[in-house]
């Protein structure tokens, strides 16, 4: 990962690195199908409208155009509706779910993995263009609460899956923040959370005055959000320390019921994983309940590495309201840091477990045959493609990480003799190509933690 990327924010992998992200997708892929989500895509342009209709982005979105428009593009410009990137993959699934909704069944179960394009200033953890793992329910006009229990665990199993360091789940309830702020007298609440969304960036004292000056809090009024944005609890204990700041609202009340269930479900069945953290508030204007943000402990910095929440309205076409909740997880983000920290590694570069050497050149294609034979008992290998020395042919698989070479040769008889040698050992034996394999360790490429390779 030392390599300077000749296009910044564009990352690009080596095929070892490749492996690595490969792994990080299939185990996600794996279990979220493993709790029944189906996955589908989305295309990756939006009309900027439909990107922008549910609340401010901070983001640069990239618009996209045709770089040289014909006379009649150019006079019919100013009907046509103009697009942009996606930048997320929740706006896209929120259209699809509309335009789809006779085909779909509800609620619906999907999970998404693509590409989106954003204009961050890059660094570690922030590209311009990375890969980010969805996974959503969306009901017809409701969906029960329990999904956002649901989504929060299969969050921790699929994460707990992954050579990363321990992680927590951060959880919140905008409800809860909502119905707080209302109590103490800020009816402006939206604005309270995008500030409070700011707290870790600029600390408590700076929100505190920016509560002051863009809102006309009181002194008081900012302290009390402060101290509930204080509250953290891996039990369901949280809820006394709100209801001991002495504040009453109705809203509230809902929002930390739903919260005690989250937590108490998650408290019993992933401990230590998920934790009510009253200070996340996620600044996207959409969410409406639970809200969930995920960092790596000992590597906060780099940013909460999957997060999400419940939306009511995100998705409607106006007479039909399909609620859903969904998490993201930034799978560039994770992978980066797998890859900068060394957390895992391949246990070799390329897929093939078996280099087929060559004697002379006339035996290409019945090596071809061989490996043939050892690719339909599913034996990822190549064949040399000259016979040079045997001794360059080793070198050449040594180079590439492949463990055995497999050498043809004749018996006075005229029938062909098979060998195999680990290149690791140097261990030489003859060899079946009807039923040779080789070790279960070395069928595939693992990906195990550096320490261990």
């Amino acid at each position: 990962m030392a390599r300077k990327q000749s296009l910044s924010g564009f990352p690009e992998h080596l095929p070892e690195e490749r492996l690595v992200e490969n792994y990080v997708l299939d185990t996600l892929r794996e279990t979220f199908e493993l709790h029944g989500f189906s996955s589908i895509e989305t295309r990756s342009v939006e009309t900027i409208d439909q990107l922008l209709r549910k609340g401010d982005i901070d983001k640069e979105v990239y618009a996209v155009s045709r770089l040289l428009d014909d006379a009649e593009d150019a006079r019919s410009a100013a009907k046509k509706e103009k697009l942009a990137l996606h930048f997320d993959l929740t706006v896209p699934f929120a259209r699809y779910v509309v335009e789809n909704a006779g085909y779909l069944n509800f609620p619906f179960m999907r999970y998404q993995i693509q590409k989106v394009w954003r204009g961050e200033r890059p660094q570690e953890g922030r590209a311009r263009e990375f890969t980010q793992a969805d996974i959503d329910v969306v009901g017809d006009g409701a969906l029960p609460f329990r999904y956002d229990v649901e989504l929060a665990l299969i969050i921790v199993e699929s994460l707990s899956k992954l050579p990363i360091p321990d992680f927590k789940l951060r959880v919140n309830n905008r409800k809860l923040s909502e119905g707080f702020y209302r109590g103490i007298g800020l009816t402006d609440t939206a604005g309270v959370l995008r500030n409070i969304d700011k707290l870790e960036k600029i600390g408590p004292d700076a929100v505190a005055q920016l509560l002051k000056d863009e809102l006309g809090a009181t002194d008081e009024q900012a302290q009390a959000a402060l101290s509930l944005a204080s509250i953290r609890a891996e039990d369901t204990s949280f809820a006394d320390q709100v209801r001991a700041l002495g504040v009453s609202d109705e809203l509230m009340e809902e929002g930390l019921v739903e919260l005690t269930e989250v937590i108490g479900e998650a408290a019993r069945r992933a401990p230590g994983k998920v934790i009510a953290d009253l200070s996340i508030a996620r600044g996207l204007d959409y969410y409406t309940g639970t809200v969930y943000e995920t960092v790596l402990v000992g590597h906060e910095q780099l940013g909460s590495i999957c997060s999400g929440g419940r939306y009511e309205s995100l998705a409607s076409n106006g007479k039909k309201t399909y609620p859903g909740v969904g998490l993201s997880i930034g799978v560039t983000r994770v992978v980066s840091r797998i890859l900068s920290q060394g957390f895992a590694t391949p246990t070799r570069k390329v897929p093939s477990a078996v280099l087929i050497a060559l004697t002379n050149d006339e035996m290409w294609s019945g090596a071809q045959d061989l490996a043939d034979q050892l690719r339909a008992r599913g034996i990822a290998c190549e064949v040399s493609a000259t016979a040079a020395k045997f001794g360059k042919q080793i070198k050449y698989a040594e180079k590439r990480g492949i463990p055995f070479v497999w050498f043809i040769s004749t018996n006075e008889d005229g029938s062909l003799k098979h060998e195999v040698k680990d290149i690791r050992t140097g261990e030489q034996g003859e060899a079946s190509p009807e039923n040779w394999m080789p070790p279960a360790e070395d069928l595939q490429v693992r990906i195990v933690p550096a320490d261990s390779h």
